[in-house]
């Protein structure tokens, strides 16, 4: 139960972190509860009002002009909060129809507009728990420091509404979007593959596994895999002598009753450690960004295959596409990956986890770019300059090879779709990558 009550946990903490709720809420009940202390301690400490002077508030002793003051900007504030959420209403329909539905996780994470929206929502709470410290009968209080902060809370939003204006305005441009699906996918990268090639990199294949008797864990319900609990997994092959193999990565969809794991020395693993074992991988209806690089990947190709699509002709941003997925693969490149074998005690397999490699997330980041721009030089083109960015970024021989090979079938689809004088500048680029690998030793 404290397996599931952790993954489940985590779920529901990333998935708040990436929604409208969590942020604006907690502001809110933190300037309430200021509202509500400060109006109290003005009430306790009648000396509190001896340090405001005359000038910021004439009416000392006027119960109907504080009164009239806070309900006027809570009315006012809730105003523009129906404003702030027709503004984002509108900016996530307009981003869902015209790039990628998939590209809305990346907005409704977006801080600001978070922030935003509990800034002026707090101002609303702060007036509603300040009125009912304002009284008339039977005796007179008017709470002046905490009408003051109200007025002083209400020039914060008007000031904050411009600012969320303009951040919108600059949220809904492609290359924003496109930069912060690359820059949150490069935190993933950095996640799951801290160590840079070299001391760190391990080899791909592993020692086979173990022969015994086997057991096939079946998922219990359907959807996408969001997060696996590798170390649990491995604690939990240790402590009951068993060896598991995940049987998909991270971001493939499982149908219920498909095999999730196989555990080997069955023997050993009651129904109550199965259990166990299923609440270490999570499964919801959509991909998250927690462990899958590749779905941030996915949302740039969506955009630059709208972008090149012949109703939309926008081989710019097509391109603005690929030198994001460019940047993506070199992070992805420079890192040693993620280990796909753990062993306790030593030379004792326990866990055979697959993740994406790297021929995978080329094949991800620039197939289906490739087959529907042959029509299209300059996006062909850009596509070439990505291979030779990546390969400056010293990958290995074989990578190297896959590289060219993926050059050469650009040059190959163009050939069938342009004219020769679109194709020149291509063979030339073509040869001065070739020439650049025969002189560029591998690692």
């Amino acid at each position: 139960m404290r397996e599931r009550f952790y993954l489940r946990l985590r779920a529901a903490l990333y998935s708040l972190r990436g929604g409208f709720l969590i942020r604006p809420f907690v502001i809110a009940l933190v300037y309430g509860a200021v509202g509500a202390f400060l109006s109290a301690a003005e009430e306790a400490t009648p000396a509190l009002n001896g340090w405001i002077p005359h000038i910021l508030f004439p009416a000392y002793q006027d119960p109907q002009v504080a009164l009239t003051i806070l309900s006027s900007i809570a009315s006012s504030i809730m105003t523009v909060v129906s404003i702030v959420f027709a503004i984002l209403l509108m900016t996530l329909t307009l981003a869902s129809t015209q790039f990628s539905p998939r590209i809305l996780v990346s907005f409704v994470k977006d801080k600001a507009t978070q922030w935003t929206l509990g800034v002026f929502l707090g101002t609303f709470s702060y007036c509603m728990a300040a009125l009912p410290s304002v009284r008339s009968s039977p005796t007179p209080f008017v709470p002046v420091l905490t009408v003051l902060v109200s007025m002083a809370l209400a020039l914060v939003c008007v000031g904050w509404l411009i600012f969320f204006i303009n951040h919108i305005s600059r949220s809904i441009s492609v290359n924003h979007i496109v930069d912060r699906i690359a820059r949150e996918s490069e935190v993933v990268i950095d996640e799951l593959m801290p160590h840079p090639k070299g001391a760190y990199e391990r080899a791909f294949s592993g020692p086979p596994l173990r022969e015994g008797r086997e057991r096939v864990l079946t998922s219990r319900k359907s959807g996408y895999i969001r997060f696996v609990d590798v170390p649990f997994l491995v604690d939990c092959a240790k402590s009951f002598g068993v060896q598991i193999v995940v049987e998909r990565r991270v971001g493939q969809f499982v149908p219920a009753g498909a095999p999730l794991m196989s555990v080997v020395d069955a023997g050993r693993v009651t129904p109550d450690r199965a259990e166990r074992l299923l609440t270490a991988i999570d499964i919801g209806p959509a991909r998250t960004m927690q462990q899958d690089v590749e779905f941030g990947v996915i949302q740039i190709v969506d955009i630059a295959l709208r972008a090149i699509s012949p109703a939309v002709n926008d081989p710019t941003t097509a391109i603005n596409c690929i030198d994001q997925l460019g940047r993506i693969v070199i992070a992805f490149a420079s890192r040693a990956p993620p280990e796909s074998f753990m062993h306790g005690p030593p030379h004792v397999l326990r866990l055979a986890m697959p993740w994406i490699g790297y021929e995978g997330l080329l094949d991800t980041a620039f197939e289906q770019i490739r087959r529907y721009a042959r029509g299209d030089s300059a996006v062909s083109m850009r596509l070439l300059r990505a291979f030779d960015d990546i390969l400056l970024a010293g990958p290995s021989a074989r990578e190297t090879v896959s590289l060219l090979d993926r050059a050469r079938r650009v040059v190959r689809g163009c050939e069938q779709a342009l004219p020769d004088e679109d194709l020149a500048p291509m063979h030339r680029r073509l040869q001065q990558l070739e020439s650049r690998v025969l002189t560029t030793p591998g690692p």
